[in-house]
């Protein structure tokens, strides 16, 4: 293959610039800022992400649009609150039989759309969807990584996995794209569950068990809208839930962890308070459109949504639990 774009030069959108252009001839890195794009073509280096890795060669930071006009396959790596507005963009400047790949793990508020649901709006829905227990900053300096793609076009997912697939990272395609995208919403939210109960020193006993009904709780969620709770078992499900999770490297369970302590966050400074939160509520709202309890999403509405003092809102979710 000869030329794939990358719409978004933060962590992720540049690892998987890194990442394709192992396979392909060129890859357009896609920026908004222009100093930024300047510094990546002049020095090889994006300074704001990773100022310790040099990016190949064949990587070329753009702004325009209309350069990825040639390109076959088109990586959507940009925050799921500027989905929209760039599948708008875009629309003019690309051909129809162009592939576009979801990497976004998000949803719209209120609208309680996926990132597949814009791409169907703006397009069509033979779009990819890729996600799985993926750090970007590993990722990028080529660390061993597993991910699955999903898609109604199975062609589609083997020309996005044959553009990936290197030494280093592995990709599983399955055909949930649905359930694919909700597990990556949800795991956010479990992972903020999970940070809360850490920041209160909850027992570990105790934090598995929610971890357990986290999963659990899922594939109930992910089978409720139409997806399959099989996929919850996958990387995507399990391997994305307990990553974010479990490490201190999750922005989710980081946010968890600072609510769970009672320590005010300024929302206004941190963009993911704001993503998080829209996530709670859609979540919050799929449940109940969907007639489907979950005890691990009461949890963290309490907290982050409604400010329920967080030894409160744990003794009633411990209450809830297995009775």
């Amino acid at each position: 293959m000869e030329k794939v774009g990358v719409i978004g030069g933060g962590s992720l959108g540049t690892a998987i610039a890194q990442i394709a252009s192992q396979n392909v001839d060129e890859v357009y890195l896609h920026l908004r800022r222009k100093e930024l794009a300047d510094i990546i073509n002049q020095t090889g280096f994006n300074n704001e992400y990773y100022p310790n890795t040099k990016l190949n060669n064949n990587i070329k930071a753009i702004t325009d649009f209309n350069k990825l006009k040639d390109c076959e396959i088109i990586f959507l790596s940009v925050p799921s609150s500027a989905f929209r507005e760039t599948l708008s963009n875009l629309q003019k400047f690309i051909n129809e039989s162009v592939i576009l790949v979801s990497t976004a793990k998000g949803i719209e508020y209120p609208s309680l759309k996926t990132m597949g649901n814009l791409i169907e709006e703006y397009f069509d829905d033979d779009y990819v969807s890729l996600s799985g227990p993926n750090f970007a900053s590993e990722m990028v300096l080529n660390l061993e990584t597993v991910s699955n793609i999903a898609s109604k076009n199975k062609n589609n997912s083997k020309k996005v996995k044959e553009v990936l697939t290197t030494q280093q990272f592995k990709l599983k395609i399955i055909d949930d794209v649905v359930g694919l995208e909700i597990c990556g919403v949800i795991k956010n939210i479990n992972a903020m569950a999970n940070g809360i109960c850490k920041g209160m020193d909850i027992n570990e006993n105790a934090r598995y068990a929610i971890l357990t009904k986290g999963f659990e709780e899922t594939q109930k969620i992910v089978e409720a809208i139409g997806g399959n709770p099989s996929t919850v078992k996958e990387y995507c499900g399990f391997g994305d839930l307990v990553l974010t999770s479990t490490s201190n490297e999750s922005r989710n369970h980081t946010l968890g962890m600072l609510y769970g302590q009672r320590i005010i966050v300024d929302e206004d400074a941190s963009g993911i308070v704001v993503e998080g939160k829209k996530s709670i509520k859609a979540i919050k709202d799929i449940c109940k459109k969907y007639n489907t309890e979950s005890i691990i999403v009461d949890f963290v509405y309490d907290v982050v949504i409604k400010h329920v003092q967080p030894k409160i809102a744990f003794k009633r979710l411990w209450e809830k639990i297995e009775n």
